[in-house]
């Protein structure tokens, strides 16, 4: 049994995909810019907020004004992050029964810290160790520094840990962590798309999650 399994958010823990599109397309629509379908969206999410809005301003748009997209995006996200936002099912219980039998759990998403905070309390009130979402002073994801931050909070070592994520950046981030990678697959990205990127072990349930987790 692992004694730690770092978590990533979106797309993993939280089902987040509807909410993050309106609030692009929000956004987008504001500034005069093209929108975008559910499964475009899917594809473009998992570095971070700003990438996000880089990559869905149309190509030569000042720098300027897409700073002023990400600073509108985040203020219309902060209010409307948990409109339809939930925890894939049994997550939850997961979450519980790895604690009860002593593993310990944090989340680390690229997404900003202040939305992180917020949804992880509203959906997992007290039930993690350690949350941390991206803020300045911090390397993102793949950047190992996040995953490292958590295990030395918890007081764990890497050969004791691993790491839980839906994307090709979370498999590059266990990586630069020299930690175990589990990639689900009901996430963001596809089992064919993860198994091109190098994934060691894909789980398509969360049963096969809490399996992996309490035999590593």
């Amino acid at each position: 049994m692992y004694n730690a399994a770092v978590f990533d958010l979106d797309g993993t823990i939280l089902d987040t995909l509807d909410d993050l599109q309106l609030a692009l397309n929000h956004t987008l629509d504001a500034h005069g810019f093209p929108l975008y379908t559910l499964a475009q969206v899917r594809a473009m999410v998992g570095n971070g907020l700003r990438k996000l809005m880089l990559d869905a301003c149309p190509a030569g748009t000042p720098q300027p004004e897409v700073d002023s997209v990400f600073d509108d995006f985040c203020a219309y996200y902060a209010i409307h992050c948990n409109d339809h936002t939930h925890p894939y099912p049994g997550i939850p219980q997961m979450i519980e029964h790895l604690r009860a039998a002593g593993v310990k759990c944090a989340a680390v998403s690229n997404k900003g810290d202040f939305a992180v905070r917020e949804l992880m309390e509203l959906h997992f009130p007290g039930a993690f160790d350690f949350v941390l979402g991206q803020r300045d002073d911090i390397p993102r994801k793949p950047d190992a520094a996040m995953v490292y931050l958590a295990l030395d909070s918890m007081g764990v070592s890497r050969d004791t840990a691993c790491y839980v994520g839906d994307s090709e950046v979370d498999i590059l981030t266990a990586k630069n962590s020299q930690i175990p990678c589990i990639s689900v697959t009901w996430g963001f990205r596809d089992p064919g798309f993860l198994a091109e990127k190098g994934a060691a072990l894909l789980v398509d349930t969360v049963p096969q999650l809490e399996e992996a987790i309490c035999q590593g």
